[in-house]
């Protein structure tokens, strides 16, 4: 595992970065958090404020690549208990987000469609992909902590959604993020591996990837990840860029790091079905057939846009 917790990638051992900010962590309204703790004057913007509604299955409105926001006047008087408040659009009003059935567009001859984040994420314009992120993400946290994690204890929303407080105690709990690592392992040249989940249909591969356990960096997480579900040592694990996933509260952050193809492939743990290395040939042209949703007969099928996995493949792929 030499290098394995610090040294960055050099000449000759297949530096690359990003090309492109992941889909789900672009920006394009203020997240105004200072709002959050003076909820007044979050409040006093709900008037001509606007109201992203998540369903049930978090699938939001999407029309002309844009999620549908209404007016938050029309739902109710003032933010119901179970608003979040998101921030402020670029005109400067402020959006907040509520669980509930979905509206149709105000316009009765615009085209729309209902999605979850996972299929629209590509679609989206950096201000729909920012909001539906962070309201998924919100929404599906308070769904899960209606009840203290210390003592059980009921809990409430508190600063506009952002943290749940037990009335009692006055303790605050707020949302709770899962880092997860995700990283492609290459041979610094031309090569790289993908692998297969055991769950997964034939044909399909990606990066290998893990949760964060206490006590553990990103960098000894990738290590230890890729030594048990492939079986590779790795080293110069270097940090690509971070992406919310919030299905349902995840943080993936990428990772490149060195691996040996000489060294034998082990499913130690059981989640990977199979590996191999592909080449860069390889990778382009299964890039150019599409993703997992496509109808194409290639042997290998790579994730889709929304992945933080498929912007680093492609980043590697077309590295100069």
């Amino acid at each position: 595992m030499t290098g394995a917790t610090g040294n960055g990638t050099g000449p000759g051992l297949g530096a690359f970065t990003l090309r492109n900010v992941p889909l789900l962590s672009r920006v394009g309204a203020d997240r105004a958090d200072e709002l959050r703790t003076d909820v007044d004057a979050a409040v006093a913007g709900w008037g001509d404020a606007l109201l992203l509604k998540v369903d049930r299955r978090n699938q939001v409105l999407i029309s002309g690549g844009q999620v549908v926001l209404g007016s938050a006047a029309k739902h109710s008087p003032t933010p119901d208990e179970h608003a979040v408040f998101l921030g402020r659009m670029p005109d400067g009003r402020h959006v907040w987000a509520v669980r509930g059935a979905l509206d149709g567009p105000e316009d009765p001859h615009a085209e729309s469609e209902v999605l979850d984040l996972r299929r629209a994420g590509a679609i989206f314009d950096d201000v729909s992909a920012q909001l539906v992120a962070t309201a998924t993400a919100l929404l599906n946290w308070h769904d899960s902590a209606r009840f203290s994690a210390a003592d059980g204890s009921p809990t409430k929303s508190h600063k506009a959604g952002w943290a749940r407080v037990d009335p009692v105690s006055g303790r605050e709990e707020f949302p709770r993020m899962d880092p997860a690592v995700i990283c492609l392992i290459h041979d610094g040249h031309d090569r790289a591996v993908l692998a297969r989940q055991t769950v997964w249909p034939e044909r399909l591969f990606s990066l290998i990837a893990g949760f964060v356990e206490a006590g553990e960096s990103f960098e000894s997480c990738v290590a230890r990840e890729v030594a048990e579900e492939i079986g590779l040592s790795v080293s110069h694990v270097t940090y690509l860029g971070s992406q919310p996933w919030p299905f349902p509260r995840s943080l993936m952050v990428g990772f490149h790091a060195i691996g040996d193809p000489e060294q034998e492939f082990v499913f130690s743990d059981g989640e990977i079905a199979e590996a191999g290395w592909f080449t860069r040939a390889e990778v382009q042209e299964a890039l150019a057939d599409g993703d997992w949703n496509s109808e194409s007969e290639s042997r290998l099928l790579l994730p889709g846009s929304i992945s933080i996995a498929r912007e680093i493949i492609e980043s590697w792929a077309f590295a100069d």
